[in-house]
């Protein structure tokens, strides 16, 4: 849309508040709201707020910044309250000369989808980000107490979801987006709703927006949706598997049917670049405490480093589909990440791969779960890092991750996993009460 289309729409529907919506560097949503009066200032990319206010942002003596929309993000929100319409539109963050600001998410990833388009590709993406909806306590505050028994597809009356759920295809397609699917998952009060793949950039943009719309209409039915990956110990936790695949032009790039396993040399190639640097980017990808806690044998994430066609013990599988759906599956992401962030670390990785013409090991067919140590070694298959802080170190290693995101980010993030990890070791936990009190 254009601006005065924009606008257009703004008065035809009567739109009393316009949030222009941007995410910090940990994928939290953010926005600031301005009235009617200022619609014009806004979508002329005019407003400014205070960059020093949000984590990974501005220092107090630089921080104010410019709030630039994107137009094609621009949606009326499918809720109405007594003050009137509300329509929201993403935008970048710039500095007030106008260049880009080096915090800006959104700007990195474009970054990455720049250099891509240099070497002639498009990254298409399609994330599966799965969510818990838990009961609120008398109070109104969150518990992790499910609201079902349900299992993997199961119907209504066992899956008590199922209204919610409808309800968020319903906003989602509003929304704009093409909803392919919705189901109950494996763990009880666990949900997937999964939309249509895109490029990068619009992938990501629709990440920030289905975690908002699938935590409004939770709050609507009175229940809590949450993103985090293990809020329960003994049954699985949230991933967000992320489906890639590079077009040239309309051609898959990945797609070669004359090939070994009909992929293509680029395809084996981005491979190789993501499993040389998986060790690196998982802490962008898993970046809390609680991912680690997914990242357990037993419960179906991936904790190997490695690739099979279509066997799900790796933390690459390559679905049997070929021609135009012809993908690359990365297992181990969860849906707490940013979005913008996680995929560009991983965009990055797999061009570096084509970039230095790395080559892939063989497809690991056989369950790595049930295999020995000693056969692992024999396939040199890795784990990735066991915690936050491992993950973490790896990632301040990686000159690739510091050149992806940048010094701003990369410093920022550091700094603030490391005071997290910090915060976490030092508390005394359930676990060691129960585990040692009665004992010591």
């Amino acid at each position: 849309m254009t601006r005065d289309q924009i606008l257009k729409t703004l008065k035809d529907e009567n739109v009393r508040f316009l949030r222009l919506q941007f995410s910090d560097i940990f994928g939290i949503n953010k926005n600031v709201e301005v009235p009617y009066s200022q619609f014009e200032k806004a979508l002329d990319g005019e407003i400014m707020f205070d960059g020093s206010s949000i984590e990974g942002f501005s220092r107090i003596e630089e921080s104010d910044q410019l709030l630039v929309p994107d137009y094609e993000t621009f949606r009326v929100l499918p809720w109405e309250n007594a003050q009137g319409k509300i329509a929201r539109i993403i935008c970048d963050i710039k500095n007030p000369d106008g260049s880009a600001f080096e915090g800006c998410v959104r700007t990195t990833l474009k970054r990455v989808c720049d250099k891509a388009a240099k070497m002639g590709y498009n990254m298409q993406a399609g994330p599966e980000a799965e969510f818990f909806l838990f009961l609120l306590n008398e109070d109104g505050v969150a518990t992790n107490v499910t609201h079902d028994s349900a299992g993997y597809f199961d119907l209504a009356p066992i899956d008590l979801g199922e209204e919610a759920r409808q309800e968020m295809v319903n906003v989602l397609q509003l929304m704009g987006f093409e909803v392919e699917a919705a189901h109950h998952e494996v763990a009880e009060g666990q949900h997937e709703i999964d939309f249509k793949y895109d490029d990068a950039l619009k992938t990501a943009d629709n990440v920030s927006t289905f975690k908002y719309v699938v935590r409004r209409v939770a709050h609507d039915y009175g229940l809590h949706a949450t993103f985090m990956p293990k809020p329960i110990f003994g049954i699985n936790g949230s991933g967000m598997h992320t489906h890639m695949s590079l077009f040239k032009g309309e051609e898959n790039a990945f797609f070669d049917p004359n090939a070994d396993y009909q992929l293509s040399e680029v395809a084996r190639q981005y491979i190789a670049g993501l499993l040389k640097h998986a060790k690196s980017y998982v802490a962008i990808t898993n970046p809390l405490v609680n991912s680690y806690k997914r990242l357990v044998p037993g419960y179906e994430a991936p904790i190997n480093v490695a690739w099979s066609e279509h066997n799900r013990s790796p933390m690459i599988r390559v679905p049997a589909k070929r021609g135009k759906s012809t993908r690359v599956e990365v297992r181990m992401p969860d849906p707490s990440c940013n979005p913008y962030l996680a995929f560009a670390v991983m965009l990055a990785a797999g061009l570096d791969g084509i970039e230095n013409k790395l080559v892939s090991p063989p497809p690991v067919n056989k369950n790595i779960f049930a295999m020995s140590q000693r056969e692992k070694r024999r396939l040199k298959i890795e784990p990735l890092p066991s915690n936050m802080l491992k993950a973490v170190e790896q990632f301040e290693k990686s000159k690739l991750m510091r050149e992806t995101l940048g010094d701003h980010i990369y410093f920022h993030f550091i700094n603030a996993k490391k005071q997290e990890w910090s915060s976490y070791i030092s508390q005394v936990h359930q676990w060691e009460l129960e585990r040692y009190l009665s004992y010591y």
